[in-house]
Order: structure tokens, then C-alpha cells, then sequence
């Protein structure tokens, strides 16, 4: 293959004490409580099976994780490990039966990131098409292969409409598909679970940001790069962002690696570079592996009620 890119009684707790951080040159400092809750309601008393946890942000030069409480209803034994990608995953067994599941996580956080960054791209791939390194190739692994069928290259056609010479600007390749997205589709917020295809979601004309964030991902593949998506949460203090409904809320985007600079933000529901109102919490190579609370019950029918989720996002005065 080429290389060239064409315990207490009712609850359990925990709690993380983050590391020193050193802010960034010119970045945008500022401290945030995040409060993430799952309520699932059944009928009656249900056995619980397993439940798998993805609620920690991920730590970097950008964000520095201060505190993360974890409390889970009804009592749970939880366990904690981290995936192949780095995620922290936290995996609840309970014991007792419930009509209710309560999944709370509290994390306070400072985010120290840029509003227009400036990538060091290594000279080697300024201009696309380049090549990959044997190593990082080997490495970025299935991050390259493209996850949903295209058998007449429709979507690939459609990515290669945004190449305006050969050769062309990386970064502006893949800024200029990154905004087109939101020109071609419409935004819709959708609550049901699951991912459009990146074809359905060219043939629908509309999908949510996971939506966006997938057909990005696949788009470039198609072009030769390694992309993940990646899930977390939207600070939108000034409510003008899509993707939240308030202040804050979970949301998708996607990374791509370009040498020299790494791994390059791109949020095509916001048409926006970089990790500026972003928090991460889980990266992958599908979407399906970044669900934030996945788990499953054994009970009758019509058992389950149904699910609510509540996000709070709010500044914080700076850390003494």
C-alpha cells in the first residue's frame, strides 16, 4: 500500500488530582466545571449488566485537569483502564437491582487553547500529496483506512473536488473541506443513537456533528490521510455554536496528522481549526467507540423508560 497521502452505601466516588501545566504563548486561559449526568429510568427493578464509562477529559499541553469526581447510583464495583488510544475507560459491575441508574461525573478543568493557531508542518508536507513516514504509516495503521463502503468512489470524487492543483496547499485542503461541509449539509440535532454513513449524509443534505464529523474523517482518508474522531463537550458560553443547545454539551469532531505539526483540530459543524471551546475526552478510530455511558439490563420489554442527559458547562474563578 502507498504511504503517499493521495464506596458509600448508595453511590461510588473517585477522584483525580491533575498535574503542573505551563499555559501556552498567547492561548485563551480559562477555568471550567463540567457536570455531565445520566439518568436511565426503568418500570420496574431491572438487573444491570456492565456499564462502560468515557467521561474523563483527556489531559494535554491544552487542558489540565485539576479534579474529576464519579459517582454512580445505585452502588457499583468500578474498574479503570486505558484503551489502546489512551482513553480513560471506567467499567461499572453492579450487584443490586434498580428502577433507576444514576451516572454523574463532575470535572474542573482549565482549557489553554488558541483561537487561530499557527501549525509547524514539517517541510516534507506543506504541499499535498506527500508522503508519510515508513513509521508513522505503520503506525497511523487503520486510522487510514476509510470504515464505510464506497464501491463507486463517490465520496473520494467529492474530496478530490477540493484539491485545486498539484500540487496544493495541506492546510488549505483540508480547511477548504472542513468548511464546505456546512455549506453542503444543514445542521440537525438528532438525539436517537447511531451515525449516518457519509453517503447518507451527502444524499440527505442534513446530519448532527457526529454526522459532519465522520463524513470529514472519511473524506480525507479517501484522500490518503490518517483522521480520527474524536467525542467531548462544547463550551458555548455565548450560545452562538452548532452543536449546543446552552452553555455546553457533548459534542464530535475530528484530527487529522500532518507532520511536524501532529495531530491538526478540525470541527466541521463550526467550520473551525484547533481546539479553541473544545474538550476531549475520547479519541478512536469510529465514532461508535467514543459512546460516553454504554450498557446494557436485563429485565422485561417494556422495562426500560427512558434516558435523560444533562450537561452544565460554566467558568470558574482561576485556581488559587
Amino acid at each position: 500500500m502507498s504511504k503517499c497521502v493521495g464506596a458509600a452505601p448508595a453511590s461510588w466516588f473517585i477522584a483525580f488530582t491533575a498535574t503542573h501545566h505551563v499555559p501556552l504563548i498567547g492561548a485563551s486561559l480559562i477555568t471550567l466545571r463540567l457536570h455531565h449526568k445520566t439518568t436511565y429510568r426503568y418500570r420496574v427493578p431491572v438487573s444491570l449488566g456492565p456499564h462502560r464509562l468515557m467521561l474523563r477529559p483527556r489531559e494535554s499541553h491544552e487542558l489540565r485537569l485539576i479534579s474529576n469526581d464519579v459517582v454512580v447510583t445505585p452502588a457499583a464495583t468500578v474498574t479503570w483502564a486505558r484503551d489502546v488510544f489512551g482513553n480513560v475507560v471506567a467499567t461499572a459491575s453492579f450487584e443490586a437491582m434498580a428502577d433507576m441508574l444514576v451516572i454523574e461525573s463532575v470535572a474542573d478543568l482549565e482549557l489553554n487553547t488558541i483561537a487561530w493557531p499557527v501549525f509547524d508542518i514539517a517541510a516534507s508536507a506543506i504541499f499535498y500529496p506527500f508522503r508519510y513516514s515508513d513509521d508513522d504509516w505503520i503506525d497511523l495503521g487503520a486510522l487510514t483506512i476509510q470504515q464505510y463502503a464506497d464501491p463507486e468512489g463517490r465520496l473520494r470524487a467529492w474530496a478530490q473536488a477540493f484539491i485545486r492543483g498539484n500540487p496544493t496547499d495541506t492546510l488549505s485542503l483540508l480547511k477548504d473541506i472542513n468548511a464546505n461541509i456546512a455549506s453542503w449539509i444543514s445542521y440537525q440535532s438528532r438525539e436517537d443513537e447511531g451515525t449516518q454513513t457519509p453517503l447518507e449524509t451527502l444524499d440527505r443534505g442534513w446530519g448532527s456533528c457526529r454526522d459532519f464529523a465522520v463524513l470529514f474523517v472519511e473524506a480525507v482518508r479517501s484522500l490518503g490521510f490518517g483522521a480520527r474522531l474524536v467525542s467531548g463537550y462544547l463550551y458555548n458560553p455565548d450560545r452562538h455554536l452548532e452543536g449546543s443547545r446552552d452553555t455546553g454539551s457533548t459534542h464530535a469532531w475530528a484530527e487529522v496528522y500532518v507532520p511536524g505539526a501532529g495531530w491538526i483540530t478540525f470541527d466541521p459543524t463550526n467550520r473551525s481549526v484547533g481546539g479553541f471551546n473544545l474538550i476531549p475526552v475520547a479519541v478512536a478510530r469510529d465514532i461508535h467507540l467514543t459512546v460516553p455511558v454504554a450498557g446494557s439490563f436485563a429485565g422485561t420489554k417494556d422495562a426500560f423508560v427512558g434516558m435523560t442527559v444533562d450537561i452544565r458547562i460554566a467558568s470558574q474563578p482561576p485556581e488559587a
